[in-house]
Formats: structure tokens, sequence, C-alpha cells
């Protein structure tokens, strides 16, 4: 059976931390707040990779009221969901995601994404489609107060 998953996440901008996206520390004067490292193209990944299993959000697997878990690189949460989606026979057909932010600028870093996210979901490069957008300055994303990201999978389930 074929089947989809949506994700999406959002964090606010926080003086301090270190801003990862899709695994790669990217230069810029604000991180995002979170109890994870708070990447936020991992967290819509993974959202919709469960969501085509039929499973709970990533919220359920990784609580942020577990402090284990706190600083966990957010790749680490996608090569947990894949496992889990590998365990239960189903195979991840492609994940497609979209970055919306005014700043910082992506392009540079999309390549290094690409590779971090494949090898995280253990899918050949051309299977991970990762794109970036403002919010042409509209509401609390084109204020510059965050960072979101929607994503979507395909998983063929057994």
């Amino acid at each position: 059976m074929f089947a989809c998953g949506i994700g999406y996440d959002v964090h606010r901008f926080l003086a301090g931390r270190l801003l990862v996206l899709g695994g790669v520390t990217i230069h810029h004067p604000f991180g995002l707040e979170g109890h994870s490292d708070a990447d936020v193209l991992c967290h819509a990944i993974a959202d919709a990779l469960l969501g085509a299993a039929g499973e709970a959000d990533i919220g359920h697997f990784f609580p942020n009221t577990d402090e284990s878990l706190r600083g966990m690189s957010s790749i680490v949460i996608v090569r947990t969901v894949r496992e889990r989606l590998v365990a239960m026979g189903s195979v991840i057909l492609n994940v497609d995601a979209t970055l919306v932010a005014e700043a910082p600028k992506i392009a540079p870093y999309l390549s290094a994404m690409k590779t971090n996210l494949a090898g995280a979901l253990a899918v050949p490069r051309d299977r991970v489609g990762i794109k970036a957008t403002t919010n042409e300055g509209l509401g609390f994303l084109g204020r510059g107060e965050g960072i979101a990201a929607l994503a979507v999978a395909a998983v063929e389930r057994k």
C-alpha cells in the first residue's frame, strides 16, 4: 500500500543557540528555541514519515519532558523514525520539504542538507527535495521571528 504523510514544524529564534537545519549548522546570529537542537526541517520530515506510517507525531516518541533528549540532534530523530518504519516493513520512497524564513539565505546549505537527510533516511539524494521561500514580510515568519518547515513523505507500507 502507498501512503503519504504531511509534517509541519515551527520554532522561534533564540539568541545564544546554534542554528541547525537539515543537520547543517548555519552561520546566523540566532538559533531556534526547542528541547532538541530545534531543527524544524528534520522535525517536519519526521512527522511526515510518521504520518505516512499511521503513527503518532514526534512529540509522542521524543517528548520535550524527557531530559535525556535535551539538545538531541534532530538528524538522530529522523534516523530513529526511519528505523521504526523499516521495522514495520515500510520503505521510504521520497520526502519533499519547504523551509519558510526571511533569513538566513538557505541556498548555500541545501546540498549539505540533502546529503545529511538522504544519509539519515538511507535513500538516494534524488529522493530528498528541499526548497526555501520567504513569507514576503507577512506574519511572525515575515517579521523574522522564527523559521517554519513543511514536509510531505511517500512511503510503501506492508
